[in-house]
């Protein structure tokens, strides 16, 4: 088990463009125009959430959507200045709050000012091998006298050679930058999956050396999560292995899905059993929970799976109150303003909102919930029962996706003794010969905690 602050955490995402209405494009001209004092206000609704981490999207400044970075050193007009973005960082820690930001290091927007000046100088440039691919003699899609790599062939985002030393040397003092001004406590590494593994090894050394409890996330849609998670390099990664299962499993009425995914990743022999990986419903690039689902009653169960399952649970903004939005619809979509549930919005529903609040606060109760091993109990087309257990505590999980009540038998761990209801629930159940017969309503779950007699 990787020990760290981040196990017990509950983070809320924030796209901070987005979230306070920026501008879509920085014209690098207007005054500074402080929106990210608008989140002030959300801060003890946050801390009443049950909200014990911030992980907050890009703020430095950058040609559009923070993902293409101009200046490492200076957060975005658009949103403030340094001392706002202190302020509000402090504010934070105040409610027992931490901050994480987006480290966007992979690539820069063609505005980044090493790239403006290869653009004017070009061979004469002394930046010229600070970015990947620049090759003379052929011209860019913008009329460069040069062309270059962009991300994935997009050409808005140029792709740094991380190998290069005077690159890490300006990246790494801009994060230690970050770290003096601003005291916040980690880094979520966009596209962590792309990066060179002499940086990431780099940073991470710098990181922990400045600060032990320095919690560092990478960005990986595919792949084996232990290329990058371990003991020289990150210590979590988005777990985009079960965030589909997540919601597919009640599309389809198939728990075998997720089952089979926390089974294989967190059971007994679990490649990933130990790691706290990143776990979330949606976030600023994927549609919202809302509207993918088909049934709006799902909602409820889906957030209990996240917050029970193993992992560090993750909500996205406006996704707490039902908000909807479709990937396919645009960016714009996904990351709109930050409103409250009283607004006109499709779908907000106070009602989420408080039951993913008790949520957060029955993991934060129970260790086994944070930071327990998973083990399969009973799986069915539309019903999954398992087991969190930790030192300190043993935990059943019930879930029931059916339109209708189910009535379940299952064989647990434990011999003897008795469950007694964490969820919406007083009623304790016994447990004889390994076996309790219990009662689930439709399109909920219980969470039951055992007790020795």
């Amino acid at each position: 088990m990787i020990e760290h602050w981040a196990a017990d955490a509950v983070f809320y995402h924030i796209y901070p463009l987005g979230a306070c209405g920026a501008p879509l494009r920085n014209d690098f001209g207007s005054p500074l125009a402080p929106r990210l004092a608008s989140l002030f206000d959300d801060l003890d609704r946050w801390q009443g959430l049950g909200v014990t981490a911030l992980y907050l999207g890009p703020v430095f400044e950058s040609s559009a959507h923070g993902y293409d970075t101009a200046d490492y050193y200076r957060v975005d007009r658009r949103l403030g200045d340094e001392a706002l973005l202190k302020n509000f960082v402090a504010e934070c820690h105040a409610r027992g709050i931490k901050v994480i930001l987006d480290g966007v290091f992979n690539h820069v927007g063609r505005d980044f000012w090493a790239f403006a000046d290869l653009k004017r100088h070009g061979q004469g440039s002394p930046f010229v091998d600070w970015f990947r691919g620049v090759r003379f003699g052929a011209q860019s899609p913008f009329g460069d006298a040069f062309t270059y790599e962009g991300w994935q062939g997009c050409m808005d985002l140029v792709r740094l050679r991380l190998e290069h030393p005077a690159v890490r040397e300006h990246l790494l003092a801009a994060v230690g930058q970050w770290m003096d001004a601003f005291d916040i406590d980690g880094l979520r590494l966009d596209v962590a999956d792309e990066l060179e593994v002499g940086f990431v090894r780099e940073l991470v050394r710098f990181c922990k050396a400045k600060r032990p409890d320095f919690w560092l996330l990478g960005e990986m849609i595919h792949g084996d999560y232990r290329r990058i998670v371990n003991a020289e390099m990150l210590d979590s990664a988005t777990n985009y292995a079960c965030y589909k299962g997540l919601w597919s499993s009640l599309n389809d009425g198939n728990y075998f899905e997720i089952a089979h995914s926390l089974e294989r990743h967190f059971g007994a022999g679990g490649i990933y059993r130990g790691l706290p990986l990143y776990a979330f419903v949606d976030n600023h690039d994927v549609s919202r929970a809302a509207t993918i689902l088909r049934d709006p009653g799902h909602l409820e169960i889906l957030y209990l799976l996240l917050f029970c399952m193993p992992g560090v649970p993750s909500i996205y903004y406006g996704s707490e109150w039902g908000w909807t939005g479709r990937k396919e619809d645009g960016d714009a979509a996904l990351r709109p303003t930050l409103q409250g549930p009283g607004s006109d919005r499709e779908g907000a529903s106070s009602s989420l909102e408080a039951a993913i609040s008790a949520m957060a606060h029955m993991r934060r109760a129970s260790p086994a919930l944070r930071r327990g091993n998973y083990q399969q109990v009973a799986v069915q087309s539309e019903q999954l029962a398992f087991v969190r257990e930790s030192q300190e505590e043993s935990v059943l999980v019930v879930l029931n996706s059916a339109s209708t009540p189910s009535a379940l038998e299952l064989r647990l761990p434990w011999r003897q003794g008795e469950l007694v209801d964490l969820w919406r629930g007083a009623e304790t159940l016994p447990v004889e010969g390994h076996g309790v017969a219990l009662w689930v309503p439709p399109r909920a779950g219980r969470v039951l905690r055992w007790r020795r007699l």
